[in-house]
């Protein structure tokens, strides 16, 4: 019988993170450890919220205490049956999460395998991964920027728009944080679902002007129908992030968008990030991987699947000023995966 734990944590983030949706200046963790067979595999669950039924601390300990009977019977070799039944059960996304990554990296302590080898891909890093910028003052988000690159080797950006103050307040802010990104870093744009469509429309190609690689969830969240319209008058990618959180999600959409940002609480672990995965590739769209306000434990867990996808977005551990775990370090701008079994995490 596997015996489970689950406790939760909170956690003070360095720099308060604001977006279109409200700020924040702490995160609230939750981790769960599966032990079987003498050996102990951690995953994460993290409260979030893009749409009317947000996912709380509370709901995954009443997901887990009703399902805790049948999971403590199973054994973590029946990953793939887990993962369906607290499906099937109701269970939220995140409490999924935290028990599939837990199988993962039980998996590969107990085969004593790092995950991105039992995955078949190989060491090397994935694409660069960038570090946010939130919604701020002009100068107050350039200091951001040069925090950033005073603490760590970044090589991508992804800024915050969507002001609540209008598009004029983002343009001003865009230009300040241009002026502080070194030549040739690249420089992503992500408006949280704040934008009207006329007001995407504009701003979409003023990025574009500027160099911006790619144009992240313009609308908000039940606007899909949108985005052929916009999509038509745009010169960059438009990747989704809220509007999309499982496969069968991406193939309603795939049509008017040109890429998916997978996250592990979204999707529900690694096998639903798989999942989207081969179902963005088989609408030849691109890939990026994000977080939410994860610990070195999960974002290590998502870089994983580095060597399948376009961008990451995983800097949410590099903003946490009590951060539990080490895992993956930024070298250069690519966050470079442990060579030990399992997610290669060590806690403490």
């Amino acid at each position: 019988m596997a015996q489970i734990e689950f406790s939760f944590q909170q956690f003070t983030k360095r720099v308060p993170l604001t977006i279109s949706r409200g700020t924040s200046t702490h995160t609230m963790m939750g981790w769960l450890r599966w032990t079987e067979e003498g050996v102990a595999g951690w995953g994460e669950a993290v409260p979030f919220a893009i749409d009317e039924q947000p996912q709380t601390v509370e709901g995954y300990e009443a997901a887990l205490a009703a399902n805790r009977g049948w999971l403590e019977r199973a054994t973590a070799w029946e990953r793939i049956e887990i993962d369906r039944r607290l499906r099937a059960e109701g269970a939220p996304s995140g409490l999924i999460a935290a028990v599939n990554l837990a199988l993962w990296d039980w998996l590969g302590k107990r085969l004593g395998q790092p995950v991105w080898r039992l995955l078949g891909l190989p060491a090397t890093p994935g694409p660069l991964t960038s570090v946010t910028v939130g919604i701020a003052e002009p100068q107050v988000a350039a200091d951001r920027v040069r925090l950033w690159r005073e603490s760590c080797d970044v090589r991508a950006f992804k800024v915050k728009l969507g002001s609540k103050a209008g598009a004029a307040a983002d343009r001003a802010m865009f230009e300040a944080v241009l002026g502080a990104i070194p030549k040739g870093a690249r420089v992503s744009v992500d408006a949280n679902g704040g934008w009207t469509l006329p007001t995407a429309i504009t701003m979409a190609a003023w990025l574009a002007e500027r160099g911006v690689d790619h144009l992240e969830q313009p609308l908000p969240r039940g606007q899909e129908a949108d985005h052929l319209a916009l999509r038509a008058t745009m010169t960059m990618p438009l990747i989704v992030d809220e509007s999309c959180r499982t496969a069968e999600e991406l193939v309603r959409h795939a049509s008017g968008i040109d890429g998916v940002n997978i996250k592990l609480m979204k999707c529900g672990g690694l096998d639903g990030a798989l999942r989207l995965v081969h179902a963005a590739r088989a609408h030849r769209l691109k890939i990026l991987v994000g977080c939410y306000g994860n610990t070195a434990l999960a974002n290590t867990a998502a870089a994983q699947l580095g060597g399948l996808v376009d961008y990451l977005d995983l800097d949410s551990h590099l903003n946490l000023a009590d951060d539990a775990f080490r895992g993956a370090r930024l070298v250069a701008g690519r966050l470079e995966l442990p060579d030990a079994p399992g997610f290669g995490v060590s806690h403490g």
